[in-house]
């Protein structure tokens, strides 16, 4: 199983409406993909200078599979975040292979 992790840190200004998005169109549109088997939005807690930090959480079955929505899916749905929030937010890309 591996683990495809966006950690974004946000614009307190934009929290609210980012979160909406994420939940209401972005998150249900990566799972509309078929690449993805489950998904959560998490909120960091140990936040550094009154920092904003969510992590959004993707499990696929393999990296081929993790491989594959990167090359297809991934830059249109980017451009999309880009669209409503350039500029307002950063985000890093790791992915972790679950071992449990």
């Amino acid at each position: 199983m591996i683990l495809y992790n966006v950690t974004t840190s946000l614009d307190p200004e934009i929290e609210e409406q980012w979160v909406s998005f994420m939940r209401d169109t972005h998150i249900p549109e990566v799972m509309a993909t078929g690449f993805f088997i489950k998904s959560q939005l998490c909120r960091l807690l140990n936040e550094e200078d009154n920092g904003i930090t969510y992590a959004a959480q993707y499990y696929c079955v393999s990296l081929d599979q993790l491989d594959e929505y990167q090359e297809v899916a991934a830059p249109a749905l980017r451009a999309e975040v880009e669209k409503h929030f350039a500029g307002r937010y950063a985000s890093f890309r790791t992915m972790l292979e679950v071992v449990e």
